[in-house]
């Protein structure tokens, strides 16, 4: 685990959308590790719980909802804010995706490129308008988005996927402009994470991966949780931009 900071963020309040994902429970350790109370969001209220009250500090919570369903999440917003009082930090980490080869267009149909535009494209989108009030509120907000080097690099799990992470990175732009000086929006771009996410991926595609990037491993949950925090900490001046934190896949293969 790269070092951990430990007190800068008290008083805040992060907002974990995709609480119960790999990248998205790492993101809340770390900032529940700096000092903020952890809101996770996600769709099971047993583990949602669970690990809500295994998160370091205290005075952590969580809420069952769909990002995707836009009327379900103003209602988590008011739970939120009578519970909470606030939000400083979103942390968009939902999302999902399926593994399909790019020359077999007829494998991704309509209802699976729609499913997967709307998981990692409009849920974001939806995410940050229900919770932009709030995070304007106390004039220092930040938004994070989860991306993908496949929005850059088009090698992703299915074409869909790509073309919706490069609508984020786009959006991480537009965002950062229109959301300033009250809210700043960033993109952390992961490359291949040692994470179940893409289902079907196994320890031999992982070790493929490794091989061919130039810091010669994957990346850890903990590889990205740790970008997150430096969003949230010391990367103050930053906004509508995207960073890369993938071992240098996005310079190719070597």
């Amino acid at each position: 685990m790269t070092q951990q900071l430990t007190g800068v963020l008290t008083g805040k309040v992060a907002v974990i959308a995709g609480g119960t994902g790999g990248i998205g429970y790492a993101s809340a350790k770390r900032l529940a590790a700096a000092g903020a109370r952890i809101v996770l969001l996600g769709r099971n209220v047993d583990k949602l719980a669970s690990l809500a009250n295994e998160l370091p500090g205290t005075g952590h919570g969580s809420v069952v909802v769909s990002v995707e369903d836009s009327n379900a999440l103003e209602l988590a917003v008011s739970k939120i804010q009578s519970s909470f009082g606030r939000v400083d930090i979103l942390v968009n980490s939902a999302g999902m995706t399926k593994a399909i080869p790019h020359k077999d267009l007829d494998a991704l149909n309509d209802v699976l490129f729609d499913q997967v535009v709307v998981a990692n494209l409009r849920a974001p989108f939806a995410t940050i308008r229900a919770f932009a009030p709030l995070l304007r509120a106390n004039g220092d907000g930040l938004v994070v988005n989860i991306s993908s080097i496949a929005a850059s690099n088009g090698l992703g799990s299915n074409v869909a996927y790509c073309a919706a992470k490069a609508g984020l990175d786009t959006m991480a732009l537009a965002l950062g402009r229109a959301l300033s000086p009250e809210i700043r929006v960033i993109n952390v771009s992961p490359g291949v994470v040692d994470t179940n996410f893409v289902p079907g991926r196994d320890s031999s595609f992982n070790e493929k991966q490794a091989a061919t990037t130039p810091l010669k491993r994957i990346g850890t949950v903990d590889d990205i949780a740790a970008a997150v925090e430096a969003c949230a900490t010391t990367l103050r001046f930053v906004t509508g931009t995207t960073i890369q934190v993938d071992g240098g896949r996005h310079l190719g293969p070597v």
